[in-house]
């Protein structure tokens, strides 16, 4: 399934060479690559088994045609064939088992992994938070992770109210994310891309819209994106997105945002200090535009309906000048 089906989104898709599709079978990191291993190797022996079977189904009817039951009952034959099936039945599962094993322990989460980033599930987008080394290391993103290239990336996985899960099916498998407690993940990415993933545990009315785009870089990119999220966000310089500034900082929207280098310290919605860097809005919903910013803005509950987002009264002007300060956050 694609992201978008134009604009900058999906020039980007078209430059990384990844297709935003969501398919296990199409691994670009070391975990799924494993896992497609695996589900290749499950479905030839359960292919051929098929295959076995039928045959022999197929081979005892044509023989027992115009025989009867006494010429057909052999209680040796029966036995021998029975043993036969019970072996062969304990050699596949027993294989199937030890594949599946060491698959489980090649997609663990090594101590020394090179970085850490937690996820945090919220109803309906993901909470990203980077926390290096370090002064001023620290810093949080929204529906986006961006990750090195070649590089083990330890997530560590929360939720904030219900049960998420986290997949984007060709880098890693599939883990919960469940209130009180932290799951681990393993994510690799062995070649630059984006790649999207999707909650994949029905978790309320938006499910379907909670998705999430990891971008794998080449580490001298990444370390360059990274210093850029680090800093804080610049006083803007035109004077309709200063105006914006002066709105977004004066109505309930600082309560609830933090944009780094104000006033604006809230903690109950996204980290908005470089929001118009984003590819998307809203867990992946729309592009992040003037246009798509300003409708999120006026009506948060038409574009994505549930969402905690309450709507701030606004004049037009009021709207156009934060939409404005909001594009420019980067």
């Amino acid at each position: 399934m694609r992201i978008v089906r134009n604009g900058l989104l999906a020039v980007a898709l078209a430059v990384s060479g990844c297709s935003g599709n969501q398919s296990a079978m199409d691994p670009d990191g070391g975990p799924a690559i494993h896992i497609a291993h695996l589900i290749i190797g499950i479905v030839a022996v359960c292919g051929v088994a098929w295959v076995l079977v039928m045959v022999m189904l197929a081979a005892a009817l044509l023989r027992g045609r115009g025989r009867t039951g006494r010429e057909i009952t052999n209680e040796r034959s029966l036995m021998r064939a029975v043993i036969a099936a019970v072996a062969v039945t304990v050699v596949i599962v027993a294989a199937l088992t030890v594949s599946s094993f060491f698959t489980t322990r090649g997609i663990g989460v090594p101590e020394p992994a090179a970085m850490t980033i937690t996820v945090r599930g919220q109803q309906w987008w993901w909470q990203v938070m980077y926390a290096d080394s370090g002064p001023n290391a620290s810093f949080e993103t929204a529906n986006e992770i961006h990750i090195p290239v070649g590089r083990d990336v330890r997530l560590e996985l929360q939720s904030a109210d219900v049960i998420h899960s986290f997949w984007v099916p060709s880098l890693a498998g599939k883990q919960d994310l469940v209130p009180g407690r932290s799951n681990i993940l393993l994510l690799r990415a062995e070649k630059p891309g984006i790649y999207r993933g999707q909650c994949a545990e029905f978790c309320g009315l938006q499910h379907g819209h909670m998705a999430v785009l990891v971008i794998a870089e080449a580490p001298a990119d990444y370390e360059r994106w990274a210093a850029g999220q680090r800093q804080t966000a610049l006083l803007p310089s035109n004077p309709e997105a200063l105006a914006g500034q002066a709105v977004f900082l004066g109505k309930p929207c600082a309560a609830c945002h933090t944009i780094r280098g104000t006033s604006a310290h809230g903690k109950t919605g996204p980290d908005l200090t470089h929001i118009g860097s984003r590819l998307t809005l809203a867990a992946g919903l729309v592009e992040t535009t003037r246009g798509s910013l300003a409708a999120w803005i006026a009506d948060p509950q038409t574009v994505k309906p549930g969402n905690n987002m309450p709507t701030v009264a606004l004049t037009g002007v009021e709207l156009q000048q934060i939409s404005t300060y909001m594009e420019g956050l980067k």
